[in-house]
């Protein structure tokens, strides 16, 4: 696993020398399928996630001591893609997935890749679907079950004091997740719930919708270039002086602050982990992305290290033999790898428990917009579907 002081040499461009250098000779190369979103207006999310992912290889190609071949897919944002890129891959020997952005997409690729005896390990997507009672001992998912972040985003609305509000989500299973799980912990009254299309350009119907209703804050959940449309209109409508938006923070990330400009400003998130953590760990790796990228990492690149790391921890575990499937998903299950977010855990139904925050988007010292640590909303939480899941 690359430790602080690795990423640490990565920022300063000496990580060539040295891994060779501290990194045994492995017994065993393991190829990963990493079908993502790369192309669409969402493409950077992708490109985040993956990026991050071969950081966290090194220039010595390997997650811990085992070479790792990773065999990257672009799914367009197409769940027929994803699946026939699952297929071929299946078909070819692939063992071991991960990559997948969008819930809709992930529901195209587990199937198939859990019948033939894969192991998918999500760095972002977790619909309820496979939560509850279609759990399954090769699918883990490293960085939130869907309704639990949005949940987290409720007990935030609560404690900023939040009585009456609009929500709106994309019409998919993310989405719709994510409402149902605002909802569980919002103590207020939601006024409207407000579903868009996944690659909607133009919000200025539910724009009007949310002025007329005139609630106390609206929370939204679009990601990517979806969201940074309707971030730019809600600013520049007017709205967000009299009703001010709540998010979770992929709705607001490092990359959309950049693209939306003065639109971030004064926007409360949940959070897991923000860019601005003190974490030591974080700040390495925060470096290292932005030494290796130009660009501040977004929270799909943190769950991909992450990702990375606990998959490293486990191929340690086996020698990189994936024939050892017992020893593997044990090793998985315990987790034992050095998260960016503090604390870390599966429950049992192989969904992390973990803590969350409520943060808020205000400029620096320099005047650049950045996503401030306010308060922890939830400590060591899990999922509303855990005890549905049977699995021994």
């Amino acid at each position: 696993m690359k430790t602080i002081a690795h990423l640490t040499i990565l920022a300063g461009g000496l990580a060539a020398s040295t891994a060779l250098l501290v990194a045994p000779a492995a017994a065993q190369e393991v190829r990963i399928g990493f079908i993502t979103t790369l192309t669409t207006p969402a493409g950077y999310l992708g490109e985040d996630a993956r990026d991050a992912f071969k950081l966290a290889l090194g220039p010595d190609g390997k997650l811990g001591k085992t070479k790792v071949v990773l065999e990257i897919e672009d799914d367009g944002l197409k769940p027929a893609n994803a699946k026939q890129q699952a297929d071929r891959l299946v078909q070819n020997g692939v063992k071991l997935y991960t990559g997948v952005i969008f819930s809709n997409v992930l529901a195209a690729v587990l199937p198939g890749v859990l019948e033939a005896g894969g192991i998918y390990v999500s760095n972002n997507a977790g619909p309820s679907t496979f939560a509850g009672e279609k759990c399954h001992p090769n699918y883990f998912v490293t960085s939130y079950q869907n309704d639990a972040f949005h949940e987290a985003a409720g007990l935030a609305a609560n404690r900023v004091g939040y009585k009456k509000l609009v929500l709106m989500a994309p019409n998919y299973q993310a989405g719709r997740d994510a409402l149902e799980g605002f909802k569980r912990a919002f103590k207020g009254e939601v006024v409207a719930e407000v579903y868009t299309k996944l690659d909607q350009t133009d919000f200025s119907v539910e724009i009007a919708r949310v002025r007329s209703l005139a609630p106390d804050a609206v929370y939204q959940f679009h990601p990517g270039g979806v969201g940074i449309n309707f971030a730019k209109q809600y600013a520049n409508s007017g709205l967000s002086k009299t009703v001010p938006m709540l998010v979770p923070s992929f709705s607001m990330d490092a990359r959309m602050v950049t693209a939306t400009g003065g639109a971030a400003e004064g926007v409360y998130a949940s959070a897991l982990w923000t860019p601005e953590s003190d974490d030591p760990a974080s700040k390495a790796f925060v470096a290292a992305f932005k030494a290796a990228y130009g660009r501040t990492p977004t929270i799909y690149a943190q769950q991909a290290w992450d990702t990375a790391q606990l998959i490293a921890s486990a191929l340690d575990a086996v020698d990189g033999d994936l024939s050892k499937g017992d020893a593997f998903r044990a090793a998985l299950r315990a987790a034992k790898f050095q998260s960016l977010r503090g604390s870390f855990a599966f429950g049992s139904n192989q969904h992390p428990i973990q803590d969350y925050h409520l943060t808020r988007f205000e400029k620096n010292a320099s005047g650049e917009i950045v996503q401030k640590y306010v308060e922890k909303v939830a400590e060591k939480r899990g999922d509303a579907y855990a005890d549905k899941c049977t699995m021994k």
